[in-house]
């Protein structure tokens, strides 16, 4: 069956547009109560990131979920992967996560973590767009469900992330430049690697409901990098809006990606000899990494893009460790989903193990050059299928002869394609790229 809202993240949205409305997100909450509710708990968790529009979507889902007579538990501001973490450790019926991610701020988005803290499947999302074409009705006032807030949120979720590096190992002696996005990381990250023992230098950490990934963050790491920099810190951390992804800068303010993050903790892993598998990355995943992990007999498989495909390969191989080089990475042994915080922990548990700096860390993995132009394309196209688009993917990976590859898709949260373009050398995979977006009809290169 098609999806008519759930994209490959959840219903995201420009706030004021239809789906992204009051009325609409109340009638939401209202069709994920009915059919999510299987337990006796009744309850459902809330959280959500900095965005101004999170205060009225937050109360619209509340409304919907009490007509239909389930409890909504507040947390506030928290990370992504802390909501799947407390949807876990509460019992709760569902998590509900009030984020666009690393979108800008006039988007907003939901989505939901299942009773096991994991996305959910593809049937209960098509069972919720079912019951939103049915009437909304109301559960008599005796069972309307209560809200209430659980005020110790961000301080059960920063003694998880510690609980995941180390007890024996500390930070002391490290100097580092925390970026959080102005988003749900903002009181969370700092104080999980200051308690740690590390010196933290805080950027993006004042949101005011319209800064959110405003210049700052995993998707903008100029700041970051130029922070380092500044300060002479020995790393920098950049966390996106909701904080289930990171980037990562050595003191030289080189940018490490989820690829070379991906890998330095599959090399640690297999040292410790608990990788308990293979890797997944997905479509996007660098040439280097899955060639590096071929010459260690490490199995690598790619998924279609985005973390639940990343998630649905792990579990049927039965594996731990997988992400996408946007900085995804999740790590099953810690949580059950990406997280930008966790991850970072077991990169800097390598660094302090091994006494190695970020810097050479991440010259284990040196990236083929890859380069990718998202272009927008024309409203009633379909530039997969245009004939002069196929024409020249083929005339491009000819020319590459096997020693680079051309990936072309659709994102699935914005009507844009998105052109691949990796090889050996950076003139030729940049040419290539140009060449194939050029050929889009009414194309605009955004980026």
């Amino acid at each position: 069956m098609s999806r008519k809202y759930f994209g490959t993240d959840g219903i995201r949205g420009r706030v004021g547009d239809y789906p992204i409305t009051p009325e609409f997100v109340m009638k939401l909450g209202w069709a994920a109560g009915k059919v999510l509710s299987k337990t006796g708990t009744k309850k459902v968790l809330i959280g959500k990131d900095t965005r101004i529009s999170g205060y009225m979507l937050e109360s619209a889902l509340e409304a919907g979920l009490s007509a239909a007579g389930l409890q909504a538990a507040l947390l506030g501001p928290m990370p992504t992967p802390a909501i799947a973490y407390l949807t876990r450790t509460f019992r709760a019926e569902a998590g509900i996560v009030i984020s666009a991610s690393h979108n800008p701020y006039y988007d907003n988005g939901i989505k939901f973590f299942s009773h096991d803290g994991t996305k959910l499947p593809d049937e209960v999302e098509l069972a919720i767009e079912a019951m939103l074409d049915q009437p909304m009705d109301c559960v008599p006032s005796e069972q309307l469900g209560k809200a209430s807030r659980i005020n110790d949120a961000a301080g059960r979720y920063i003694e998880f992330c510690k609980s995941t590096f180390p007890s024996e190992m500390h930070l002391d002696g490290l100097t580092m430049v925390i970026d959080c996005a102005h988003g749900a990381t903002y009181h969370i990250a700092p104080a999980v690697f200051e308690e740690l023992g590390a010196k933290v230098i805080r950027i993006g950490g004042q949101p005011n409901g319209i800064n959110i990934n405003d210049k700052v963050g995993s998707t903008a790491p100029e700041a970051l990098i130029a922070a380092v920099q500044e300060h002479g810190a020995d790393l920098g951390i950049a966390f996106d809006g909701d904080g289930d992804r990171l980037a990562m800068v050595d003191h030289t303010g080189a940018l490490l990606d989820g690829d070379q993050l991906l890998y330095i903790m599959a090399q640690d892993a297999v040292k410790r000899g608990a990788l308990g598998g293979g890797v997944v990355g997905t479509l996007m995943t660098n040439m280097a990494l899955e060639l590096a992990l071929a010459k260690q007999d490490i199995q690598f498989v790619r998924a279609k893009v985005g973390d639940r495909y990343v998630l649905e390969q792990l579990k049927l191989h039965g594996w731990k460790l997988g992400g996408e080089n946007s900085g995804h990475i999740i790590s099953l042994d810690h949580n059950t989903t990406g997280d930008g915080i966790v991850a970072a922990l077991q990169v800097l548990r390598v660094m302090v193990d091994g006494n190695h700096s970020l810097q050479s860390l991440g010259q284990l993995l040196p990236l083929y050059p890859q380069v990718l132009n998202n272009v927008r394309f024309q409203a009633g196209t379909d530039p997969l299928n245009n004939s002069e688009v196929k024409r020249r993917v083929v005339i491009a990976e000819q020319e590459l002869a096997g020693e680079g590859r051309v990936l072309l898709r659709k994102s699935g949260t914005e009507p844009l394609i998105r052109v691949m373009v990796e090889g050996a050398e950076l003139e030729q995979v940049s040419r290539l790229a140009q060449y194939i977006a050029d050929a889009i009809p009414a194309a605009k290169a955004v980026s």
